[in-house]
């Protein structure tokens, strides 16, 4: 039995029993059988349906949802759709009477304890599973500009705009305190945040939003130093910071306490996560910049360098230090300097920019790559300023070498060559009548006096040939040669180079062969005297070299002093071995990335030889039968072209690294032999797969 009292006007005064039994529906109608009991006097109605604003009373026990949704249509005066999913029973009991619209949300509560939702579309409300709510029509607002008009229980959507945090890390902290089949999204392009979710939550999640988004770091704040320098005190003022928990690793970087040392001025520019933060890193400081105590022996002060070399830097401080004094800044004497090209072959070692230099005022230390300076404060405040600016991480340039050879050669020969002889056998004398030639091949008669002599040669090329007996042996007495050849030649050479900016480096690919020089033998004395004979040899590398030294200008331009040498062995001779050698020695400057031509060759040549006999030969056709011609046309083109690449931090360098490294093991892997049962060896080596560097791992994972 559903129960439904309906409190009536006070002239009515009628307490109304709905019975489950009478609730029904026919062709769209509600029908109700309703008992009334009136207060004396009064005229009672014959079917009492109340007023809408009237005062109810609900007792649902186990009550078919869709049937305690109609019964709210009808007190609501709302149209209500049920979603064929939505089945159950819900309890639904007030002790008191309340209001339609209170009965209307504590049917919205209940519906939410059962998994269930009511969404508004368009004036029509939709009994719905609690997570589809989110796909079907719903209210949406915008915070700050109003609230959205609907039930605590109802699902609605809202969007945050934020001011100051990053919407991604609201997510995190949020995302737990919203019902599992809710969403909350985030839209970088606007920092906002959509929620999703039921309207008395997002009431809570707007008052948790607004204490967290609020400024996460404060102004800069300048620091000036009285004692300690700057760039000294910034990273450690840094570490500190962080190690107290000032920063988020791996979050926004405004949670994060910045301290930039500004040398000019000997001050810290400083940005905390919050006025906390702030007034740790001014303690630190205050602590931090106090006088050094002086000490019997005089101001002594270790600088580490970073990148400078430290016996370099020396040189070039004390000489700095010394200004005009010519003497005292004179570095210690060095062997010279290797000059690029034919004076310095491949084989010289790289001399070195300076020499090992120590004492003064200054003084390097190479085993830690140090500076040891004796000076008063302010003096050492001035170098600390020139050292800061010269120990920076020095840029790198690749140097791409193009050498690419293309040779073409062709040659023809055609030639005709025949001997009669007349007379007979016995005769004191023979007529002999022919014509015989030297180039295209061997000479007819050579070649029938080989045959006869049992030594047979051949000629290459197509031949024609007649052959006569005499005195029973086959004699030559006719030959055509007919023979065309062709030869072309492809080389591409490529030396890559990485080096850095304004040091020489040098690279040499190919042999080291022997030449020999001289040779002595010792007879000895008398005829049991033993021979000693031996040979000086001195040996070349023979091959491709590459010698550069590069210079970075302020505008990103390349001055570059190469050397390159291509060079390669001929054949050998009586005297030794004859090699081939190009080179060129060049200063240019390119632009970072551009591809230059250093020089190169192109030749062409053409040969024509001919022999044939006078007069006759140069008849058409005919003489063709009294000559021998060769042509030839040899085409060689040699270009060598050069591009450097300026790579300025870390990040360009293990760039091209690990994409020279995949290209080498990819050709490797396409390398591989095809598998085979009866070959126990099935692979060839290969390099490892390229270890995950520390700019991918830092990367999230998609």
């Amino acid at each position: 039995m559903y129960r439904l009292f309906l409190q009536l006007p006070p002239r009515f005064a009628t307490n109304l029993i709905v019975s489950s039994a009478a609730i029904a529906w026919a062709g769209g109608l509600f029908h109700a059988q309703v008992w009334a009991q009136a207060t004396p006097g009064a005229t009672p109605p014959a079917v009492a349906t109340g007023s809408r604003n009237a005062p109810v009373t609900l007792n649902f026990v186990n009550a078919e949802i869709e049937a305690v949704a109609r019964t709210m249509a009808i007190t609501t005066g709302r149209n209500i759709v049920v979603d064929p999913r939505v089945k159950g029973t819900i309890t639904l009991v007030t002790e008191n009477s309340v209001t339609p619209a209170a009965a209307y949300n504590q049917f919205l509560a209940t519906l939410r304890l059962s998994g269930f939702t009511v969404v508004d579309s368009g004036g029509l409300l939709k009994v719905v599973p609690e997570a589809d709510a989110k796909l079907q029509g719903g209210s949406v607002s915008v915070a700050g500009t109003g609230p959205a008009q609907a039930s605590n229980s109802a699902i609605v959507t809202q969007i945050f705009r934020l001011n100051y945090e990053n919407p991604n890390n609201l997510v995190p902290i949020l995302r737990p305190l919203i019902a599992p089949n809710n969403t909350i999204n985030v839209n970088p392009g606007n920092n906002s945040l959509i929620i999703t979710d039921y309207a008395d939550n997002l009431t809570r999640l707007g008052r948790i939003i607004s204490a967290l988004d609020v400024s996460n770091a404060t102004d800069l704040e300048i620091i000036p130093l009285k004692h300690a320098l700057a760039s000294d005190l910034a990273p450690l003022i840094s570490r500190l910071a962080e190690s107290g928990g000032g920063g988020a690793p791996g979050g926004d970087a405004s949670f994060r306490t910045t301290v930039i040392a500004e040398s000019r001025s000997n001050t810290l520019i400083a940005r905390a996560a919050n006025p906390a933060r702030m007034a740790l890193v001014r303690s630190l400081v205050e602590k931090l910049d106090q006088p050094i105590s002086q000490s019997p022996s005089g101001n002594i002060y270790v600088v580490y360098l970073k990148n400078a070399d430290a016996t370099k830097l020396a040189v070039t401080l004390r000489a700095a230090l010394q200004g005009g004094n010519t003497a005292a800044a004179a570095p210690t004497p060095s062997a010279p300097v290797a000059v690029l090209g034919a004076g310095a072959p491949a084989t010289a070692p790289i001399a070195a920019s300076a020499a090992p230099s120590t004492g003064g005022q200054i003084q390097a230390d190479p085993a830690t790559n140090s500076l040891i300076i004796t000076a008063a404060e302010p003096q050492y405040r001035q170098l600390r300023a020139v050292i800061d600016k010269l120990d920076a991480r020095r840029a790198q340039v690749f140097v791409e070498s193009l050498i690419a050879e293309v040779n073409a050669d062709k040659a023809a020969e055609f030639g005709i060559q025949w001997q009669g002889v007349s007379g007979k056998n016995g005769d004191s004398v023979l007529g002999v009548l022919g014509t015989n030639f030297s180039i295209g091949g061997q000479n007819i008669i050579s070649l029938a006096t080989g045959a006869a002599s049992g030594a047979a040669s051949f000629s290459t090329g197509g031949n024609v040939g007649l052959v006569n007996k005499t005195n029973g042996i086959y004699v030559l007495g006719f030959l055509a040669r007919f023979l065309q050849t062709k030869g072309d030649g492809n080389i591409l050479s490529t030396p890559n180079l990485l080096t850095l900016d304004n040091e020489e480096a040098k690279i040499v690919i190919g042999q080291n062969v022997p030449f020999v020089t001289g040779s002595f033998t010792n007879t000895g004395t008398g005829g049991g005297g033993t021979v000693n004979p031996f040979q000086t040899v001195e040996r070349k590398d023979v091959g491709i070299t590459l010698r550069v030294k590069p210079q970075i200008s302020e505008n990103g331009t390349i001055k570059m002093q190469i050397f390159q040498e291509v060079s390669s062995v001929q054949s050998n001779s009586a005297a030794g071995l004859i090699t081939a050698k190009r080179s060129i020695e060049s200063n240019v400057l390119v632009d970072d990335g551009a591809i230059i031509v250093l020089g190169g060759l192109l030749q062409d040549e053409y040969s024509d030889q001919q022999e044939k006999i006078p007069g006759i030969g140069d008849v058409p056709l005919i003489g063709s039968l009294f000559k021998t011609e060769i042509r030839s046309r040899k085409k060689t083109n040699l270009m060598i072209f050069l591009r450097p690449v300026v790579m300025r931090d870390a990040n360009a360098s293990e760039v091209l690294s690990m994409d020279r490294y995949d290209l080498i093991r990819n050709q490797q892997l396409g390398q591989q032999p095809a598998a085979s049962v009866m070959m126990p060896i099935n692979e060839a080596p290969a390099l490892p797969s390229r270890p995950v560097s520390p700019a991918d791992a830092s990367k999230p994972a998609k």
